[in-house]
Parts: C-alpha cells; structure tokens; sequence
C-alpha cells in the first residue's frame, strides 16, 4: 500500500511537471474512454521509474478516471448543488476503501451518518465520521460545519472485531450496545475532564478532592492566566485521555480525544504554547494516529502539524536543546520525541513521492533508534534495585545507557520530586488555613476562595478585597435556591449595631443581606460610611419581598446524590487514564517504531537500488 502511494505521487508529479492533463484527448476520447497515447506514457514513466509497465499504466488509468469523476462532479455540483464527499473507510476494509458520496450540504451531521452507514454496511451508532480535522456534530447542518463539495470524510469505527462482517441479529445487536457504550465512556470523559479543570483553582482539600494542576518541566505548579487555564486544562486532559487509548492500540477511539485537545490547544495563545512541549507532541500524536488508521491522506495539513511541532520543540527546548539541557541536565529522554519527528516525516515524503526526502528523515530516525536503544539486561538490573520499567528506561536514555549513572539519577529525581510535593502541599496548606480565616470571619467558601485567588494568596489584600466587594458575601456554597432564603434580623442584633451607633434602619438592612451575621454587617457599614452600597440596598429590598420556604423546595435530594455518583465516576475514570510518572509521555520501547523505520528504509532503499541502475 505504502508503495502504491509513492507510485502514485511520483507519477502526479512527472504529469504535472510535463503539464499533461490525462482527463483530455488524446489520452481521453469523447466517450470518456482511454486513449491509445495513455500506453505510450506509461512505458515512458516505467522506464524512468524501472517499474513494471502494466503497474504504471494500471496506476495512470486510477488518476485519469479520478480527474474524470472529480470534473463530472464539479459540473454535477454546479447545476444541481449536489456535493460529492470522498469517503475514506476503515482499514480493515482491504478493498474499495475510497469512495464518492453525493449528498445536498443542508443535511444534517446525523442525516449523513445514516448515509455512510447504509451504503458502506455499518450500523449508525457504530461510528463517527472526521471532517477537516473536527468530528461530525450530528445536530448541525454540513454547510453549518463548514464542509464543503470535494471534501474529505473519514469513517472511524468505535471498536474493532474480526465478527463484524457477520450480520446476524444477536452480533448486530452486541455491537449496537457496544457503541452505546463507548459513546457513553466519552461523553463521560468530557464531563470527567470539566470538573477536574473546574476544581483546579477552587479546591479546598487536595488530599481529599482529585484536581488537575499545570506544572513545568520540573514539576511545579505553574500559575495560568484565569481566562486561559480552564481551556489549558481541557486540553491537556483530553490529550491524556487521547494517549491512554493510543498506548492500548485504540486509534479509532483515540483519534477524537486528541482532536478535541488541538481544539481547545487551539484557545491559548500562542505564547503559551511556545513554552510547553504539551502542544508540540500533541501534533506528533495526531499525525501518528492518522497514520496508525491508514488514513494519512485524510490530514491534509500533516506537513504543517509536523513543522508545527518541530518549530514548538525549538522555542521549547532551545536551539540545540540547549534550553532543556539547562533546566534538566540532559536531553536524552527528549530525543525519543525527534525519532518519531524525524520517522512521520519520512513517511510523510515518502508518500509525496519524494523519495531522498524521506531517505534523509527516515536515516535521521534510524541513527536515533540505535543511539536510544536500551539493552533489556541493564532495565532489568535497574529493576533489581527497586526501580520500575518505566524509571530505568527514562534513567538509562537520560545518562547514555549508563547503569550506575542512571541509578543516580533516577534517586536523585525521587528525592527531588518528594521536596517538590512537599512544597505544594505546604502552600495547598497554608491556602487552606487562609481560607478557614476567612470563613471565621463569615465569608463562605467559595467567597474566600475568589478573593483569595485575587489576592495571588495573600491574606489581607483578600480581606480588603472582600470589604471593597461586600457583595462576594453572596457567593454561598449552598444551592442557588436556599441563597435567597432570608429571615428577619432580631431585635437584639439591631441593638447590637445601634448601640455601634450605626442608624437602625441600615442596621436591619445589613442583618438582612447578611442573614443575621453581626460582624459583616458592621464590617461593612463601617467601610460604607455607615451605610449599605447601592447594589446591596437593592438584594436587601429582593430579599424582604422573598416567599417563605415550600415543602416541595426541598425535593430533588436523590436525584442530586445520582449526579454526583455520576460525576464522581467520571472523574475517576479520567484519573484512571492520568499517568503517575510526569514524564511518561517520554517513555516508549519503540518496538513499533524499529519495525516501521525497517519498512520505509527498505522501500527507499528500493527507489534508490533503481535509480543507479537508471
């Protein structure tokens, strides 16, 4: 397949280059038919390619009847505004696996799910369908989605099995589950990473309460601005998700988590992006998922993902790593990443048809594979000292495959990533303490938490940031309903702030917006000048006019109790897929990638065999 590719692009280009167009006479009569000159041509190809005549002629006749149907359906689309899409079905699918479809724009992504699926024999729920990078959104309408005639679709199956050729009941029915299923797992995902990314900035007790934190590549939290952590967050945490299906082979599965990371990537700035490698390996990981469903061709900006990411790992790394070098100490465990860099883009010119291109990347990712080798005798000696598998290939590539070095480096990244917990946990400690301040003072939970978020945490800007906003008081962590309950203040508590000497009338005005709370009351009397701020004189008049409290308030209590089951499963099946090591993504055997490199060395290997015979 990968050398009918290079065929095929190779032959695009001596067309081009010879400007021959093979839809017009005299390689196509009138009828559309093949003309006689398309057998000169291909000898002429062949003797320049030293392939065999009949394969040439065979591929020339596969461009020349492409063009045709591609130029019928331009006219087709221009008179009718009928679009045709090129369908692009699963690998396992060995024949026919490019396909036209017709279809009007003003459909629906669900209406043209059902068409796929009744012509090509799949069962609806059993797939999802990728245009331009982005999944099909069943309740928008193409035109809305912005597809267009000529476009490219692909057809990703939700789970793989060798029954799926069989259509008898039972099986089509266990298949329809399964879809449900994982249909479910990822709308689970979705709603798993949001809470995680919501809890980030407003957790109270890290070690009881699971969130997501950003760190550097040393391991400590860094601080994001508000408007961009949250879509950091999700990106990085569909990203993880994405990658914990890639390592199980799940590519079909995959592949949405990692485009779904890219968009929200796609939400920070780009000076953020330069300053992580996250963004970078990203468009590795989405290249190389393309390439795993044998759809390479579908990513029609794949050249600029992987220039993307080598421009990311620059800025990132530094010019000869020498950034990385100095914040780490070495680079070996980085070079993994510039091997699969280095092997896409191979792949990528091979199948362009350029063939000392891919040549040139393809000996780079060689001469990387036998530099980050690791003899399996020295990970399990390291294993022997307590080390895991993952820890002694990260040690050995980070000190060049030297046993004792990389038994000391590994301790020594331990002990530095135990001071670095400590110290987080340390500053989660003291933000906690800051905010048990605050709720002594009256503030709810989430009240302090903002203000202490403002405050970049420190204690008094947040109290005098609370007495400047007395309306954050209403930030409660109570539901949004039992936030208006008030009751009227007592008479003792407006004695209390008259004899203050504050005027009686403000005095139950405060009680009220502050439910009775004496010492926020007086607190912010005293920084009004006696009086309340315009915007709590109106939620104290909202409050006095509020109806008492319905039996009927208090329903909805399991089905509250069901959501949270529900979010706490999500959560946990996201935490489940969040690697331990920080370095993780670093961590590969490269068993596919030394099989892969063989491959497309020897195909090159081939081209270049031919070409000093030429």
């Amino acid at each position: 397949m990968a050398q009918k590719k290079y065929l095929q692009s190779k032959l695009t280009q001596f067309l081009r280059e010879d400007k021959i167009q093979l839809w017009k006479p005299p390689y196509t009569d009138e009828n559309k038919e093949v003309g006689l000159a398309l057998k000169d041509l291909a000898k002429k190809y062949s003797d320049k390619l030293e392939c065999c005549e009949n394969e040439v002629e065979k591929i020339m006749e596969e461009i020349r009847c492409k063009a045709i149907e591609r130029g019928t359906g331009n006219e087709h689309y221009k008179t009718t505004g009928i679009a045709t899409i090129e369908v692009f079905l699963p690998a396992r699918l060995k024949k026919d696996r490019k396909n036209l479809l017709e279809t009007h724009l003003h459909i629906t992504g669900r209406e043209l799910r059902s068409k796929i699926a009744e012509t090509f024999g799949f069962q609806e729920n059993y797939i999802k369908i990728v245009i331009n990078k982005k999944q099909l959104q069943l309740g928008e309408t193409l035109k809305e989605q912005g597809v267009t005639h000529n476009v490219k679709a692909m057809v990703l199956e939700l789970k793989q099995s060798e029954e799926d050729v069989r259509k008898n009941f039972q099986v089509e029915e266990e298949k329809q589950n399964e879809a449900k299923l994982e249909e479910k797992r990822i709308q689970r995902t979705k709603r798993g990473l949001e809470i995680l990314a919501e809890r980030a900035e407003m957790v109270v007790d890290p070690e009881a309460t699971p969130y997501l934190d950003i760190a550097n590549q040393t391991g400590r939290s860094i601080r994001i601005p508000p408007s961009e952590r949250k879509a950091l967050m999700l990106a990085m945490g569909y990203h993880e998700k994405g990658r914990a299906f890639l390592k199980r082979k799940e590519y079909g599965i995959a592949l949405p988590c990692l485009l779904d990371a890219d968009k929200y990537f796609c939400e920070c700035c780009r000076e953020l992006l330069d300053t992580v490698d996250n963004y970078a390996v990203l468009q590795l990981d989405i290249v190389w998922c393309y390439f795993r469903l044998g759809q390479l061709e579908c990513l029609d900006d794949a050249d600029k993902k992987l220039k993307v990411a080598q421009e990311c790992f620059r800025k990132c790394y530094g010019e000869n790593h020498q950034r990385l070098v100095h914040i780490k100490g070495n680079c070996g465990k980085e070079k993994v990443l510039f091997l699969r860099l280095y092997l896409l883009q191979g792949i990528r010119n091979y199948h362009s048809g350029n063939g000392e291109e891919a040549y040139e990347y393809l000996n780079k990712a060689c001469q990387l594979f036998k530099e980050l080798y690791i003899d399996p005798s020295k990970v399990h000696n390291l294993m022997q000292l307590g080390f895991s598998a993952q820890e002694a290939r990260l040690g050995l590539r980070a000190c060049d495959g030297n046993v004792d070095h990389a038994a000391v480096h590994i301790t020594n990244r331990r002990e530095e990533l135990d001071q670095i917990k400590k110290e987080e946990r340390e500053k989660k400690r003291r933000r906690l303490e800051n905010i048990n301040h605050l709720k002594g003072m009256g503030y709810s939970t989430r009240a302090a938490k903002q203000a202490l978020h403002q405050a970049g945490g420190n204690l008094e800007e947040a109290q005098k940031i609370l007495l400047r906003n007395p309306q954050m008081w209403w930030l409660n962590d109570s539901a949004p309903e039992s936030n208006n309950r008030q009751q009227s203040p007592s008479r003792e508590n407006i004695d209390q702030l008259v004899y203050m000497g504050f005027d009686a009338v403000a005095a139950k005005a405060a009680l009220r917006v502050f439910r009775g709370n004496v010492q926020l009351a007086a607190q912010t009397l005293v920084h009004n000048g006696g009086r309340l701020p315009p915007d709590l004189q109106l939620s104290a008049e909202d409050s006095s006019s509020t109806p008492s409290t319905s039996p009927s308030d208090s329903a909805g209590t399991s089905s509250a109790s069901t959501d949270e089951d529900m979010e706490t499963e999500a959560v946990n099946e996201i935490l489940e897929d969040i690697p331990e090591h920080e370095e993780d993504y670093l961590d590969s055997t490269l068993e596919d990638e030394e099989i892969i490199i063989a491959e497309y060395l020897s195909y090159v290997e081939n081209i270049k065999s031919a070409a000093k015979k030429n």
